[in-house]
Order: C-alpha cells, then structure tokens, then sequence
C-alpha cells in the first residue's frame, strides 16, 4: 500500500469552490444536503443527547480534536498480545503470521502512525504518549516530538524518547527501524493495516488490550459502531449518484494515480452511497496509473485528493492541467474536494466524523458552496 506524506500544520481539509455541474448530480447532492440537515449529527440522538459515549460531546472534524472515553481504564499489566511478525520480505499477498509479545510498562507510548496515536489519546491514555508520526495532526497531540519524516521513522528519534512499548502496524518502517527498535529491547506490538470500516474496529481490540485496558476497547467500539450507523442513515436517506474519483498525487516524485477496489477511499465513499469512479470502470487494484483514456472514461463528477498530494501539483489549476482531468465533468466544473492526509484514510476513532464531514462537503461542492 501506499504511504501518504502528512503535514502536522493544517487542522483539517479545505473546502474548495465549484462551479455548477449538471442537473443529475445537483440533483443528488441537494437530496443529500438535505438529508444530512435533517437528521442528528453522528452519535447524537434527536434530543441532542450523545448515543452510546457516555455523555461526551463529539466534535467536528473542523475541531481537530478527539472524543475521549469517559471515565477511562487504569491499564492492568503486565499483558502477553499476539502481534504480527515483523517480516520485511513480506509481500502484501504472504499471510501473516504472529507471535506473543509481553508488555509491563505503558508509561512511555510510541504509537508509529496517526491512527494508532489517535485510538491511543481516544482510550484516556495520551499522557503516557511520548513521541508522534507526522500523521498525528489532531490537537491533543500537536506539542509531541516528531519522530519522522513522510513515513519513515528513525530509530534514534523514537530510541531516545525512552519508549517502554511501541505500537505499529504493517506498513510502519522503514524495516531496519523496526529491527532496530526490537533489538533495543523495546516491546513492539504490530497489528494489520485497515483499510475499510470493518477492518478498523479489532485494530481499536489489539491496541487496548496491548495497553492493559481491553474494556476501553470493547467501550470505543462500541461508540464507533453506534456513530458510524447514524452518519450511514443520514447519508444513505438521500438518493444520488454522483461519481467520484479519488486521485494520489505526488507531483514532486511524478506520482499520479487512480484509486480503485482497496484504496481506502472506495470504503469511505461506499459509506455516503456515492460511486467510486475507479472500481466502477473496472479497476482490479488499489491504484492504477493515471492515464487521460482511464480518466476520460472514468468521467468522475468529483474528484477527491489529499490536500498535500494537490499542493504538489499547484492546486486546481495544476491539477485540471494533468492529461484527461479537465475532460471529465470534475476538472470542467473544477469540482475537486481536499482532505488532509492525515485525517482522510487513517481508520481510527474520528472516521465518523470524517464521513459526515464527506458527505457534506460532497453536497458542497457540487453545488458550488462557499469557498475556503
């Protein structure tokens, strides 16, 4: 899988203005601007009331903070986990395969991505976090030494923060770091990437249990679960089909691409009942180099972007100048939605807010919405 370039200085993705787009899919996106208007926000009952978290309220994704568990858990250790074997010669089709790791101190947390640092702030156990990937932009965490650059860790960086547990997961490297935190004498505890909803929810089981607070997991779940049923119900009462494509761009490296079945945007789209342009026209893997035929036969309505990965083409105007692009509808309406890439495809406790935030600026800007 790929690994996207983060930047710790944006809260949250822009909205970006568009131009008006054709009548069938102003259609869908008023129906689904007035779905979402209608109904409560993710995990908030009609009367205003927090379903299923305890009575915390649950920010916006514009917020840039987490929804801490109430009333969290006092880790009980030591605990002995299954993790998965750190295998740098693995290919993505290897099984994995797993070993026991035991855990005594979580005094010194090292979560080795965004996600895993936000499931770990979520469980009430931020305090004990000592370092941060790039990919932790939320608020709670801003103040935290970075310990590396794009996606790869240095091993000095996180050996010098002292860590009595690191936490990784499949796509955490680059390898030699990994040995080398192990051959340190560190506990490092590794579970699977996610990359859909579902795949998200035992990532939330194996970090708690990791952590000696396991019903703090079961209680994260839970709440997640609950979120995730209203956001669908809100945008699933609407009926539409825009399409959308979801492109990585690295302009610096010359890296364009076509997200297809696995991409990670495919899930989150799935889950506002929009089409992912990609695996609509066929695509059989995760990402596809762009070409103007694929994309002129894809012709997506919306295109989705990483905000870092538009940045590097030099925004709309470098990213309707990319062969095919402004021959779709999307790159003639200029309709082109940007996430942060910390936030977008990280399959952590803030992904229902990151639906809901979707599915409304989706409506947004396909109706030409405000500007940033």
């Amino acid at each position: 899988m790929l690994h996207a370039d983060t930047r710790p200085s944006r809260a949250h993705r822009r909205r970006r203005r568009a131009a008006p787009v054709s009548a069938r899919v102003l259609a869908a996106a008023c129906a689904l601007a007035a779905a979402l208007a209608g109904c409560s926000p993710a995990g908030v009952a009609p009367d205003g009331t927090p379903s299923g978290s305890g009575g915390e309220d649950i920010p916006d994704l514009a917020d840039n903070r987490l929804q801490i568990l109430a009333d969290p858990d006092a880790p009980e250790l030591p605990v002995t986990v299954s993790s998965v074997v750190h295998d740098p010669y693995r290919t993505s089709e290897d099984p994995l395969e797993y070993e026991d790791v035991e855990v005594t101190d979580v005094s010194r947390i090292l979560p080795l991505s965004g996600s895993l640092a936000e499931i770990v702030f979520t469980l009430g156990l931020g305090d004990n976090v000592v370092g941060r990937d790039v990919s932790a932009t939320f608020d709670e965490a801003a103040d935290l030494p970075v310990i590396s650059e794009g996606h790869d860790i240095s091993a000095e960086s996180a050996l010098a923060l002292e860590p009595t547990v690191v936490l990784a997961d499949t796509q955490s490297g680059p390898p030699e770091t990994i040995e080398q935190i192990q051959n340190a004498g560190v506990p490092v505890v590794i579970v699977e990437e996610a990359w859909t909803i579902e795949e998200m929810y035992p990532r939330f089981s194996r970090v708690a249990e990791a952590l000696g607070v396991p019903h703090g997991g079961a209680r994260l779940t839970e709440r997640t679960r609950e979120q995730m049923a209203e956001v669908g119900v809100s945008a699933g009462e609407a009926v539409g089909d825009p399409s959308v494509a979801f492109l990585y761009l690295r302009g610096t490296a010359g890296v364009y691409l076509l997200g297809g079945p696995g991409s990670g945007a495919d899930a989150m789209l799935a889950e506002i009942g929009v089409r992912d342009a990609g695996v609509e026209m066929g695509l059989t893997t995760p990402f596809t180099p762009i070409t103007a035929e694929a994309l002129i036969a894809a012709q997506p309505d919306v295109i989705l972007v990483m905000t870092a990965g538009l940045e590097s083409v030099g925004g709309i105007d470098g990213l309707v100048e990319i062969p095919g692009v402004a021959q779709t509808p999307a790159g003639a309406d200029r309709a082109v939605i940007d996430f942060e890439d910390g936030v977008l495809l990280n399959f952590g406790p803030r992904t229902p807010q990151v639906v809901a935030e979707l599915a409304e600026e989706l409506a947004a800007v396909v109706t030409g919405g405000a500007g940033e």
